[in-house]
């Protein structure tokens, strides 16, 4: 049987796996200071809510703030979300040695964001979820093995 890692929290086993881990990315000239910034500006196209959130002093503020739907989402959202998702991933484990390395040695192992708060990015908590963002962690995986 196939080998399983499941990730969540920053403070577990592979947390760095996590959009919340404290790794920032260099995407089109500016720093953001998590995935989890990138991914939740790019949710809009004005340069004003962009800024906000990725000055937000935190992944979880960034989150609320990338939440708030009295600002308005990009028309295209639902349909890039995904490709947002596996650039802000990509660059964070290209950028970062060690976590080029620790993506890398997890092997051909399955990845998995568990979770019961996220049935589409994680398994929502009893595997039937979509599990994106491990899906993407194991193409990145692929890509950055492959380089």
């Amino acid at each position: 049987m196939k080998e399983v890692i499941t990730f969540y929290s920053v403070n577990d086993e592979y947390g760095e796996f996590s959009n919340f881990a404290a790794y920032p990315i260099k995407i089109k000239g500016k720093i953001w200071s998590t995935s989890e910034h990138y991914f939740q500006a790019m949710k809009f196209d004005s340069e004003k809510d962009q800024k906000d959130i990725r000055l937000a002093k935190t992944p979880m503020e960034a989150a609320r703030k990338g939440r708030d739907r009295k600002r308005k989402l990009k028309k295209n959202w639902e349909s890039i979300k995904d490709n947002v998702m596996r650039e802000a991933v990509f660059q964070k484990f290209s950028q970062h040695n060690q976590l080029k390395a620790l993506l890398i040695n997890t092997g051909s192992a399955m990845l998995v964001e568990h979770t019961g708060n996220d049935a589409y990015w994680g398994d929502g908590g009893d595997g039937s979820g979509k599990n994106k963002l491990g899906l993407i962690l194991m193409e990145v995986r692929e890509k950055l093995n492959s380089t």
